[in-house]
Protein backbone atom coordinates (compact mmCIF):
# COMPACT_ATOMS: atom_id res chain seq x y z
CA UNK A 1 0.00 0.00 0.00
CA UNK A 2 1.50 3.16 -1.43
CA UNK A 3 1.72 6.39 1.84
CA UNK A 4 0.36 9.69 0.79
CA UNK A 5 1.48 12.46 2.55
CA UNK A 6 -0.68 15.63 1.81
CA UNK A 7 2.30 18.30 2.67
CA UNK A 8 -0.29 21.14 2.74
CA UNK A 9 -2.55 19.65 5.43
CA UNK A 10 0.69 19.39 7.40
CA UNK A 11 0.67 22.01 10.27
CA UNK A 12 4.68 21.01 11.03
CA UNK A 13 5.07 21.15 7.04
CA UNK A 14 3.49 24.25 6.45
CA UNK A 15 4.89 25.92 9.37
CA UNK A 16 8.42 25.13 8.33
CA UNK A 17 8.14 26.19 4.57
CA UNK A 18 6.60 29.51 5.79
CA UNK A 19 9.89 29.38 8.15
CA UNK A 20 11.81 29.02 5.06
CA UNK A 21 10.66 31.36 2.88
CA UNK A 22 10.84 34.59 5.43
CA UNK A 23 14.29 33.25 6.29
CA UNK A 24 14.94 33.51 2.13
CA UNK A 25 13.07 36.73 1.64
CA UNK A 26 14.58 38.45 4.22
CA UNK A 27 18.38 37.25 3.59
CA UNK A 28 17.35 38.54 -0.03
CA UNK A 29 16.47 41.90 1.54
CA UNK A 30 19.81 42.15 3.73
CA UNK A 31 22.36 40.35 1.02
CA UNK A 32 25.07 42.56 1.11
CA UNK A 33 24.67 44.00 4.34
CA UNK A 34 27.22 41.75 6.41
CA UNK A 35 24.21 40.46 8.11
CA UNK A 36 23.01 36.73 7.86
CA UNK A 37 19.27 35.64 8.78
CA UNK A 38 21.08 33.18 11.58
CA UNK A 39 22.30 36.35 13.01
CA UNK A 40 18.93 38.21 13.67
CA UNK A 41 17.76 36.36 17.18
CA UNK A 42 21.15 38.15 18.24
CA UNK A 43 20.37 41.48 16.95
CA UNK A 44 17.09 41.27 18.29
CA UNK A 45 18.06 40.47 21.49
CA UNK A 46 20.88 43.27 21.79
CA UNK A 47 19.08 45.81 19.17
CA UNK A 48 18.36 48.18 22.48
CA UNK A 49 22.38 48.14 23.41
CA UNK A 50 22.18 45.42 26.50
CA UNK A 51 24.68 43.00 27.17
CA UNK A 52 23.72 39.14 27.56
CA UNK A 53 25.37 35.93 28.36
CA UNK A 54 25.24 33.25 25.57
CA UNK A 55 23.37 30.93 27.97
CA UNK A 56 20.19 33.71 27.59
CA UNK A 57 20.86 34.56 23.57
CA UNK A 58 20.54 30.58 22.92
CA UNK A 59 17.42 30.51 25.30
CA UNK A 60 16.28 33.33 24.12
CA UNK A 61 16.72 32.29 19.94
CA UNK A 62 15.35 28.43 21.06
CA UNK A 63 18.95 27.24 19.53
CA UNK A 64 21.29 24.46 20.65
CA UNK A 65 24.37 26.02 22.24
CA UNK A 66 26.97 24.99 19.98
CA UNK A 67 24.66 26.76 17.01
CA UNK A 68 25.03 29.91 18.93
CA UNK A 69 28.42 29.64 20.24
CA UNK A 70 29.49 29.55 16.52
CA UNK A 71 27.17 32.10 15.90
CA UNK A 72 28.66 34.62 18.48
CA UNK A 73 32.08 33.32 17.09
CA UNK A 74 31.60 34.41 13.50
CA UNK A 75 29.86 37.17 14.83
CA UNK A 76 32.67 38.69 17.04
CA UNK A 77 35.21 37.70 14.01
CA UNK A 78 32.91 39.97 11.48
CA UNK A 79 32.81 42.48 13.93
CA UNK A 80 29.53 42.74 15.02
CA UNK A 81 29.82 41.86 18.70
CA UNK A 82 32.02 42.29 21.00
CA UNK A 83 32.92 39.84 24.06
CA UNK A 84 33.36 40.70 27.89
CA UNK A 85 33.70 39.00 30.76
CA UNK A 86 30.74 39.39 33.18
CA UNK A 87 31.95 40.73 36.10
CA UNK A 88 29.20 39.40 38.47
CA UNK A 89 30.23 35.76 37.06
CA UNK A 90 34.37 35.81 35.89
CA UNK A 91 33.51 32.57 34.07
CA UNK A 92 30.93 33.57 31.80
CA UNK A 93 31.43 36.45 29.04
CA UNK A 94 28.49 38.76 27.84
CA UNK A 95 27.88 39.93 24.56
CA UNK A 96 26.75 43.05 22.86
CA UNK A 97 26.56 44.68 19.42
CA UNK A 98 29.37 46.97 18.33
CA UNK A 99 28.56 50.29 16.85
CA UNK A 100 29.01 49.35 13.22
CA UNK A 101 26.00 46.58 14.54
CA UNK A 102 23.65 48.90 15.85
CA UNK A 103 24.10 50.78 12.65
CA UNK A 104 22.37 48.38 10.71
CA UNK A 105 19.45 47.73 13.08
CA UNK A 106 17.49 49.83 11.41
CA UNK A 107 18.06 48.30 7.70
CA UNK A 108 17.18 44.93 9.85
CA UNK A 109 14.09 46.27 11.37
CA UNK A 110 12.91 47.32 7.75
CA UNK A 111 13.76 44.30 6.12
CA UNK A 112 12.05 42.65 8.51
CA UNK A 113 9.00 44.91 8.60
CA UNK A 114 8.77 44.61 5.05
CA UNK A 115 8.40 41.07 5.02
CA UNK A 116 6.19 40.60 7.77
CA UNK A 117 4.14 42.90 5.62
CA UNK A 118 4.18 41.12 2.52
CA UNK A 119 3.30 37.84 4.44
CA UNK A 120 0.51 39.50 6.29
CA UNK A 121 -1.09 41.28 3.30
CA UNK A 122 -2.55 37.36 2.28
CA UNK A 123 -4.61 37.75 5.25
CA UNK A 124 -7.53 40.49 6.64
CA UNK A 125 -7.47 43.11 9.35
CA UNK A 126 -9.51 40.18 11.41
CA UNK A 127 -7.54 36.92 10.49
CA UNK A 128 -3.93 38.50 11.27
CA UNK A 129 -4.37 38.65 15.13
CA UNK A 130 -6.70 34.88 14.97
CA UNK A 131 -3.14 33.78 13.16
CA UNK A 132 -0.60 35.05 15.32
CA UNK A 133 -3.07 33.70 18.53
CA UNK A 134 -3.47 30.02 16.90
CA UNK A 135 0.85 30.34 15.77
CA UNK A 136 1.57 30.99 19.98
CA UNK A 137 -0.72 28.33 21.13
CA UNK A 138 1.07 26.14 19.10
CA UNK A 139 4.59 27.18 20.10
CA UNK A 140 3.25 26.79 23.75
CA UNK A 141 1.68 23.22 23.06
CA UNK A 142 4.92 22.34 21.37
CA UNK A 143 7.35 23.58 24.59
CA UNK A 144 5.04 21.97 27.02
CA UNK A 145 5.95 18.47 25.22
CA UNK A 146 7.83 15.70 27.52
Amino acid sequence: MEMRFERERSAGYMTNLAARLFARAIDEKLRGSGVAVGQLPVFFALGNGGALSQKTLTELAAVEQPTMAATLSRMERDGLVTRELDPADRRSALYELTPEAMEKTDLIRAAVSEINGLAASALTEDQLPLYLDMLKRICAALERRP
